[in-house]
Parts: C-alpha cells; sequence; structure tokens
C-alpha cells in the first residue's frame, strides 16, 4: 500500500489517496478532488508504481465530498474502472440531478431555518456552485456496512460511520499484523471533522458521529491513515479527543444561551466561531445546530421556532459545574 499525497482546493490539508499496486486488480481508495493540478500530482504519483490512471481497475470511495471523489468519473472514463460508494451517497457522486435538487432545497431550507444572513447565504450558495458542477462524475456500484474487498493479499472491510456524511465508510484490515483502518474524514488528525453542515441530509449527525468515534475507541486499532494529512499512530486516543471536543463545545454552546438567552443557529455559531468566509459560513452554523437540536433532545436546551434557550434549571446546574465539560449522550 501507498499514501498519495495530493493537494486540496477545497478544504484544509493535503488529500490522500490509498494505492494497492501489486495484485490483480489495482485499487485506489479516494482519488483527491477534481482540479487539473491534483489529477496531474496523481498521475505523477502513480507513474512512480510503472502505472497510469488506464491501469486502475477498482476505486473504494470514503464518502462524496468532492475533495474524496472529484477525479473518479475521469478515472472511470480512461479505465473502466468499477466505482464503489455507500449506497446512501451513491446517487451524489453519480450526480443525480434529482438528489443534488433535494440537497439544495436542505441547503436553502436550513439557511433560512438557522438565520443566516442574506449576504453570507449569497457568498455560500456561490461557494457551494463553483467549479463543482464541471464534475465528470462516475457510474457506481454500491456497498453496505460489513462487506468486504480483497486487494493484494488482505481484506478491506467496510465501517459505516456516518455523521460527518451520510455514506462516511472506513476500510479496516489486518496489515503486517496489525489491525489499521483508512478512516476517511471520520478521524483527522489535526483537525475535527464537521457534522451538521458537512452534509445536511444526515439526521442526528452528533449522535450518529459520537456512536462512530466510540465504534474507533473500542476497536483500538495500531494505525488510522486518514483522508488528510499523516498517518494517526493512536487511533483511539485521538477519538476519545473528540469525543471530549465535542463535550466541551456543548458547554460553550450551553454558556452561549446562558449569556445571550434565547437566539437563533447563526447567533450560537457568531459566539463558538466568529465571523465566517468561505466554506465555513456553512459548516460554523452546521454544527452549531447539531449541537442545540442534540441538546433539545437531551431536554437541556428548548427550541421555540427558530431561537433555542437553556431548559428551565439548567442555569443553576451549568454554574454548578463550573469548569467541567457538559456529558454528552449519544
Amino acid at each position: 500500500m501507498e499514501r498519495l499525497s495530493l493537494s486540496n482546493a477545497a478544504f484544509e490539508g493535503d488529500n490522500n489517496a490509498y494505492l494497492f499496486a501489486d495484485g490483480s486488480t489495482v485499487t485506489l481508495i479516494d482519488t483527491g478532488d477534481w482540479m487539473a493540478t491534483t489529477r496531474e500530482q496523481l498521475e505523477t504519483a502513480l507513474s512512480q508504481h510503472g502505472l497510469g490512471l488506464a491501469d486502475i481497475d477498482r476505486i473504494l470511495l470514503t464518502h462524496w465530498h468532492h475533495d474524496h471523489c472529484g477525479l473518479a468519473g475521469e478515472i472511470q472514463a480512461e479505465s473502466g474502472a468499477d466505482v464503489y460508494v455507500h449506497a446512501a451517497d451513491a446517487a451524489l457522486v453519480e450526480g443525480d440531478e434529482a438528489a443534488w435538487n433535494a440537497m439544495d432545497d436542505r441547503y436553502r431550507q436550513y439557511f433560512e431555518e438557522w438565520g443566516m444572513p442574506e449576504d453570507k447565504q449569497a457568498a455560500l450558495r456561490e461557494r457551494l456552485t463553483d467549479g463543482e458542477t464541471t464534475v465528470e462524475t462516475p457510474t457506481v456500484t454500491t456497498f453496505e456496512d460489513g462487506e468486504t474487498f480483497s486487494v493484494t493479499d488482505i481484506d478491506l472491510e467496510v465501517v459505516h460511520t456516518s455523521g460527518h456524511a451520510a455514506g462516511l465508510c472506513m476500510f479496516e484490515a489486518a496489515i503486517d499484523g496489525e489491525r489499521q483502518v483508512f478512516a476517511g474524514d471520520a478521524l483527522l488528525p489535526v483537525y475535527t471533522p464537521n457534522v451538521g453542515g458537512a452534509d445536511v441530509r444526515v439526521d442526528r449527525p452528533l449522535e450518529k458521529y459520537l456512536r462512530a468515534l466510540q465504534g474507533i475507541v473500542d476497536a483500538d486499532y495500531d494505525r488510522a491513515w486518514p483522508g488528510h494529512r499523516t498517518p494517526i499512530d493512536d487511533p483511539a486516543g485521538r477519538a476519545q479527543y473528540i469525543i471530549e471536543h465535542h463535550e466541551e463545545r456543548s458547554w460553550r454552546v450551553l454558556d452561549a444561551l446562558d449569556r445571550r438567552g434565547p437566539c437563533d443557529t447563526w447567533t450560537v455559531s457568531a459566539d463558538l466561531f466568529g465571523d465566517l468566509e468561505d466554506i465555513h459560513i456553512l459548516h460554523g452554523p452546521g454544527e452549531a445546530y447539531a449541537h442545540l437540536e442534540h441538546l433539545a433532545r437531551e431536554g437541556t436546551v428548548v427550541r421555540e421556532g427558530t431561537e433555542y434557550r437553556l431548559a428551565d434549571g439548567v442555569a443553576d446546574t451549568l454554574a454548578d459545574l463550573e469548569e467541567e465539560r457538559w456529558p454528552l449522550e449519544y
């Protein structure tokens, strides 16, 4: 297996694609984004193994985001490669018009519900459509949790980890006597994957993501190969850190409501993250919304229309807890 580091025009941190070349079926996990520069980098990396795009037989996608599947269509056009993705993300990867229209409708609904200002909505719509409509899309084959793919002399097992994206999956394997996992965006070494804004189709995204993280803790992998940046040598420790990060963030959400009184999602997002630009106009309120809705289901927060307030008695509990994290249930 070779980790191929590719530049990323969409988000923070270089992308990773993972190449399995020593076998009858040349396999790639993720492709990087759709940019010409990324394609050139991928072609250069492949050439170092005596391969070209036309030699790729199979692509396994961790999820639908364009910085992970952007070149899948171009590669398939050259090689006829089979492209696999979880069933929940298949329509988006294939560029299905109805699926993308439904996504756009959900965006518009949430932008209004969150209280996003009109100028930020306009900036974000421009960002979301910039270049992405020109991506060549593949025909895909779907997989589900628990399916396996044989590559070289190992088996990759699909582990569904919804939260950041509806169809986000990891691929776990025994490599060199160790339990390793290709984690996509389920686990990242530097920043925490966005929940709530990264895929607005996901119901209860924070709850689902916390369960996925706990699954990583319980699995106690020896190494994780993430979708961005460098390998993670303590996946369980990193997953536990992100769980605690979200517990701390829930405290900050409650503290914002305690200080500000009833307010909408955009106001809570501004309290957490300040002024937002580019894709973070989506990610900031999306994550605030994921936390607010999670806390509302727990009964800690009450939603009234598009505003949220602390439930009766919670302010006193916050004062008693002082600097402790708020314990999230999932």
